[in-house]
């Protein structure tokens, strides 16, 4: 029998199963607690989570202005290097990380990476030279680079495609607030140094990482497998989320999805989807921004003449990433009520090209400081939509896992334009690296424009009957999946 035809059969069982218990007037409020359940038990863990790939990934540049490159004997070059290596290894990790993840069990991969980056990031306490600092930064990339496409992909089996962008943008307020807490955190932890023979900027990596492996480990014991597997789930709800998600999208959570296996030709389709291709450089032009803006605000700060001294940026980068996180939930959940991803991008990201556009051509240390609030408000609340985008559109396991990966291995490049474009030549006006940030994040526009635009074209060419051959498979070529603008 044909593989597709017999996942219609098992499909049409489940939603005349799934439309009785729609039905019942309890229904709505069953999905509530189950909701309510989901977002208490596994949010606040990957949140933590993130918060810790965050600090582990930006915290050397807060150990910068507190003297690594003078510690280690590097220059500035050499410390670029250093975090593009990270980069380049992070990148290519992604796609394998998504595309095994099934089969490792997402309760073990997720927590084993991040324990695993922990103990790397405590040895940045402890290099000597440049051979070190990169060889130990290739590493946390190599270990940090699954976790980001592998919670997206793990989300998508718990939440329905309109119940995902809020909750991806509560986990990765975690990424804003990091920037919060890492300043906060790196000035307490700095304090501690000179003491045992190591630099205070050395106690950040070691102390940070001591935190992200407990967290790792923690996070074993509190995350569910799955829908079918969630011990805080009774067997009706269990039942009722598996169906409410097989209900939308048969395919990809058919009764059988335990026993699939690796299909290539959805990987193929995968690798071969323009909306896919829009969305990645699109978010590789905004992830450049927000990396370098990670990397290098406590520098800007400390170079605008706002702060007095080290300990006082560290405490000024904070407000930024608190005002980004508020809106990036508010944008989130505007974006699960509307239905929008796109479209919703096309209003947030003019905030930060605003602000790039402004701070790169003024002098005031206090309009300087003002302008953060835009770039880091507008970039941070455009992440969330982007990032469900691609799994809101794609169908199948390892579709979704190849274009999620894809996605943020392309979107994770901005890594290298990131490290390259704020050198201490361009101190204190920063001109060059402000304006090419912002012509990125102008490109990044009209790359969503585009995708909206194609969207919006497949979905028209549904209704006009072009997809009518692909009718019954429920993938997302099926003539019913509409797109997600």
């Amino acid at each position: 029998m044909d593989p597709e035809k017999s996942r219609v059969e098992m499909a049409d069982d489940v939603k005349q199963h799934s439309f009785s218990v729609d039905g019942d007037n309890g229904a709505e409020r069953l999905a509530r607690k189950i909701l309510w359940k989901l977002d208490t038990r596994i949010l606040p863990v990957l949140a933590l989570l993130f918060l810790c790939s965050f600090l582990d990934r930006t915290n050397v540049g807060n150990a910068k202005i507190l003297g690594l490159e003078e510690d280690l004997d590097i220059t500035n070059h050499q410390y670029d290097i250093g975090l593009a290596i990270f980069y380049l290894f992070y990148i290519l990790s992604e796609v394998p990380s998504n595309l095994i993840i099934k089969k490792a069990s997402p309760k073990i991969w997720l927590p084993a990476l991040t324990a695993v980056w922990g103990i790397i990031t405590m040895c940045l306490g402890f290099v000597r030279n440049f051979g070190s600092f990169a060889a130990v930064r290739a590493l946390l990339g190599i270990a940090e680079g699954g976790l980001l496409p592998g919670m997206v992909l793990y989300l998508s089996s718990f939440y329905r495609r309109g119940d995902l962008a809020l909750r991806i943008g509560l986990f990765y307020t975690a990424a804003s607030l990091s920037g919060a807490f890492g300043g906060l955190l790196a000035r307490g932890l700095a304090e501690i140094g000179p003491r045992g023979g190591l630099e205070g900027w050395r106690w950040i990596m070691i102390i940070e990482g001591i935190l992200t492996f407990l967290c790792g480990c923690l996070s074993f014991f509190t995350l569910p497998n799955s829908i079918e597997t969630t011990p805080f789930l009774t067997e009706e709800e269990r039942r009722f989320a598996r169906e409410r998600i097989q209900m939308e999208n048969p395919h990809i959570q058919g009764l059988a999805a335990e026993e699939e296996s690796l299909a290539w030709s959805e990987v193929r389709r995968g690798l071969l989807e323009p909306q896919m291709w829009f969305s990645a450089t699109a978010y590789f032009a905004i992830l450049s921004g927000l990396y370098s803006f990670g990397l290098f605000l406590p520098t800007i700060i400390d170079e605008s003449g706002f702060a007095d001294d080290a300990n006082q940026t560290q405490l000024w980068t904070v407000i930024p990433y608190a005002v980004a996180a508020v809106l990036t939930v508010f944008v989130s959940f505007l974006s699960d009520r509307v239905k929008l991803r796109g479209v919703i991008m096309l209003f947030s990201l003019p905030l930060a090209i605003s602000g790039y556009a402004a701070i790169g051509n003024i002098t005031s240390p206090q309009a300087k400081y003002g302008m953060t609030f835009l770039m880091a408000t507008g970039m941070y609340a455009s992440v969330p939509c982007i990032l469900v985008w691609n799994s809101n559109n794609s169908a199948g396991h390892y579709k979704r896992a190849t274009t999620s990966g894809m996605q943020l291995a392309i979107a994770n490049c901005g890594g290298f334009v990131a490290t390259f474009i704020y050198p201490n030549k361009d101190k204190p006006q920063f001109h060059r690296g402000h304006t090419v940030v912002m012509g990125l994040l102008i490109f990044a526009w009209f790359m969503i424009l585009l995708n909206v635009l194609y969207c919006a074209k497949v979905n028209r060419d549904k209704r006009n009957g072009k997809y009518a051959k692909y009718e019954g498979y429920n993938d997302d070529r099926d003539p019913k999946f509409m797109m997600v603008l």
